[in-house]
């Protein structure tokens, strides 16, 4: 089996029991080769990854497949990581730069409503405003669109999506405040 194989092993995207320790003691004994330490860390961020990939791509299967790009690029260059508590900054990096390669080598058209069943029990009303926000999301250009999903469904501060975007505060701020003006008006013409 190949290295790669072996690794792709290792990742499962399974419902994972909470876990107790810290990211930073985690990544620490992942840093160090503990491949359960490495297994704690991909189960810990896993919905995230798939979170983030999915807002992106509107697609199950590439958003999965994405992820499990991420953390096979994650774990081989693991060691590459200076400081632990800067993980998760330096794996949405690696997803970022997944999705967006994975846009440029592919032109393909995604029936945006196949996948609604992801939204659980809401109403008819409800998931009419969400489809809206996807696709208002959906059109900007993608230096506002990541940092509001970073932002608004990651719940990130301005500094954490600067250190992803590997930009400033005051660039964050702006494209922000931009990105809500844009999908405010996006809204407001109606998608």
């Amino acid at each position: 089996m190949t290295k790669r194989g072996k690794v792709m092993q290792l990742i499962s995207f399974k419902k994972y029991k909470s876990l107790e320790e810290d990211d930073n003691t985690i990544v620490e004994k992942a840093i160090s080769g503990d491949k359960d330490a490495i297994e704690l860390l991909i189960n810990k961020h896993k919905e995230y990854l798939y979170k983030t990939a999915f807002l992106y791509l509107k697609d199950e299967y590439e958003a999965t497949e994405i992820c499990q790009e991420t953390v096979y690029k994650a774990i081989i260059s693991l060691h590459k990581l200076k400081q632990a508590k800067y993980f998760k900054t330096w794996i949405t990096r690696i997803l970022i730069n997944n999705v967006r390669d994975s846009k440029r080598s592919k032109v393909k058209f995604v029936d945006k409503f196949e996948k609604i069943d992801l939204i659980d029990d809401i109403s008819y009303e409800q998931l009419e405003e969400k489809i809206d926000l996807y696709n208002a999301i959906d059109i900007l250009e993608e230096k506002f669109k990541t940092p509001i999903i970073l932002q608004y469904f990651h719940d990130m501060t301005i500094k954490e999506i600067g250190e992803v975007l590997q930009c400033n505060e005051n660039t964050v701020k702006t494209n922000l405040r931009r990105g809500r003006e844009r999908l405010y008006k996006i809204l407001k013409e109606g998608v």
